[in-house]
């Protein structure tokens, strides 16, 4: 596994190194000695998937509060432009970014530490993304910021008819001055 230093202090991109044959190939997604060889010594705890049917689907930008947690997140179908938000208002990288594409075809995974807003836009039809979590989920607990936030100034490559749930639609923006509660984390 290949772990390159991302703009976001403490992300990291994560590239496995497939084994390829005549039968096809065989990725190793995660490795404790790996990880902990690169500094990261995340204990994951619970594992999951999510589908997204139709290209334009965005979700985010969501983080838990009360009990922070790392995310190791991989598409395993089709293609996203994947986003690390540095929200830890005492972070070096305060309010920068890492977007990525991730795809099933670069085997590439977004490590995103505590603390850090996550969110991303499907690229293709019928994507699926694998999630490795830190801490278990907790109702009641999730938190996030608009996606099209100009605190962040992120540059989607999608922004026409995007598909959204009614939760993520009414995020609060960072700055109060635009509707935002501005809670930050940690």
């Amino acid at each position: 596994m290949i772990f390159s230093k991302t703009e976001v202090e403490g992300a990291y991109l994560i590239q496995g190194i497939p084994f390829t044959d005549s039968r096809g190939s065989f990725s190793r997604l995660y490795c404790r000695r790996e990880f902990q060889d690169a500094g990261i010594g995340t204990e994951f705890v619970q594992m999951n998937l999510c589908m997204n049917l139709r290209k334009g689907t965005l979700r985010g930008l969501h983080y838990q509060t009360g009990s922070p947690e790392d995310k190791a997140v991989t598409c395993t179908r089709g293609r996203v432009f994947d986003v690390c938000v540095d929200v830890r208002r005492h972070s070096s990288t305060y309010r920068k970014y890492a977007a990525y594409e991730l795809s099933e075809d670069n085997g590439c995974m977004l490590y995103i530490p505590k603390g850090c807003a996550h969110g991303y836009v499907t690229l293709d039809d019928s994507c699926q993304l694998l999630y490795l979590m830190s801490e278990f989920y907790t109702a009641g607990m999730d938190a996030g910021y608009r996606y099209d936030d100009p605190a962040f100034g992120i540059a989607w490559p999608v922004t026409d008819g995007l598909i959204l749930s009614e939760k993520d639609r009414n995020l609060p923006y960072l700055n109060t001055n635009l509707g935002g509660n501005g809670h930050e984390c940690l």
